[in-house]
């Protein structure tokens, strides 16, 4: 039997890769996505490799984007993100993609779907269907083409690129309409084997969970493969994560919250402090305004998401949370350091002395993208044995 192939798109978006579809060429019954999207990936894959696949073999670059024609009057354009599991046929849509939403704005442009000016400046209105929030994207045009070239390097990205600007407006309580979804700025969980673990449960561009590094036996300048190696230490985090998905609201108990690994995001965050790069680069206290390791979909992430990097930035300007009182101070743009790096966010918070009536003004970030192949992808349809909310 011949495989069945689609027109799609390879494309990267800051320290992601994902197989972007124009939503046009995807059948119209959302519900016949999910085994093509797997095949796609090469998922699921008890290797882990998905050598049989598009898929890279880690939560960054097994990754599927969807955009089409918007369905709000404030929007150019409907995207839909689906993170695909590498060793389970799980097809999640409850988050979104900060990097791999850097790539949307120049995908519509080059489909067609948005008019952009010749030269300069290109503007999109992006609506993420996972969050229901719009997303700005600004980006150079040059001779009718997206504009690739530039002098803008990110850690994690060899070489460098044209930047693209995402503003996450209004970013607070994408998932569980409140910023603070407790109410508080900081919450306390009893997890076996550590006992009280104290957590900043925050909700903008998606929702995440932060603990300081020390409550987990951690230092923060731990690299992904150490942390990979430390199943005590994964369970733990994942323990903390599905305890907070359920004091979110996101989730009925643990056993619901473990069926949706990308929601909340957890991490351990530490002050500044001296540590390694992936790449053999020493950062120092100086660098930074703090320090981030995240779990991504059961893995340690290489870099940091955008939409954790973002959330973080706020948590930052949020009176109390862990992260407002590991950061350096200062009111000036927020670096973040990674494994790959580090990453600057600016955010902005409307403050209150009620913790819980904080608003979210907005989150910014600067990234790099590129097309890196279009034409047909070849897929046998995979049967999905689970899957999280569908957003589409």
């Amino acid at each position: 039997m011949p495989q069945n192939k689609l027109n799609a798109t390879f494309m990267r978006g800051g320290t992601s890769k994902a197989v972007v579809f124009n939503r046009q060429d995807l059948p119209a019954d959302p519900a016949q996505w999910d085994p093509i999207f797997l095949s796609v990936m090469g998922s699921p894959d008890p290797n882990g490799r998905q050598l049989d696949g598009m898929g890279g073999g880690l939560s960054s670059l097994s990754k599927i984007c969807i955009v089409g024609t918007p369905t709000r009057p404030d929007a150019d354009i409907d995207y839909t993100f689906a993170q695909i599991s590498v060793k389970s046929a799980v097809v999640d849509y409850s988050a979104n993609c900060g990097n791999m939403s850097s790539a949307m704005g120049p995908f519509a442009v080059s489909e067609g779907l948005v008019k952009a000016p010749a030269n300069g400046e290109a503007v999109v209105r992006i609506h993420n269907t996972n969050t229901g929030k719009i997303i700005v994207s600004r980006f150079p045009m040059t001779d009718g083409e997206v504009e690739t070239e530039g002098d803008m390097s990110i850690d994690g990205v060899g070489g460098q690129g044209a930047p693209v600007r995402l503003e996450f407006i209004d970013p607070g309580g994408t998932r569980t309409g409140r910023l603070l979804p407790t109410g508080r700025a900081c919450d306390h969980f009893d997890i076996p084997g550590l006992g009280s673990v104290e957590a900043s449960l925050v909700d903008a561009a998606n929702p995440c969970v932060f603990v300081a590094a020390a409550s987990v036996g951690k230092d923060g300048s731990e690299m992904p493969e150490a942390l990979e190696s430390d199943p005590i230490f994964l369970a733990q985090m994942e323990a903390i994560r599905c305890a907070a998905s359920v004091a979110m609201g996101l989730a009925p108990d643990v056993a619901e919250a473990a069926k949706i690994p990308s929601v909340p995001k957890v991490a351990m965050i530490v002050p500044p402090r001296q540590m390694t790069t992936l790449s053999g680069r020493r950062l120092d206290p100086s660098d930074m305004s703090l320090g981030i390791r995240m779990i991504s979909i059961g893995q340690p992430h290489r870099a940091v998401p955008i939409t954790g990097a973002t959330c973080l930035a706020i948590a930052v300007r949020i009176r109390g949370t862990l992260a407002n009182r590991m950061a350096r101070p200062g009111d000036g743009p927020i670096t973040i350091a990674h494994p790959s790096g580090t990453t600057v966010v600016d955010a902005a918070v409307e403050q209150s002395d009620d913790p819980a009536k904080a608003r979210a003004i907005h989150g910014a970030v600067y990234r790099t993208a590129r097309r890196l192949f279009e034409g047909n992808v070849l897929y046998r349809p995979v049967k999905s044995t689970a899957q999280a909310r569908r957003s589409a």
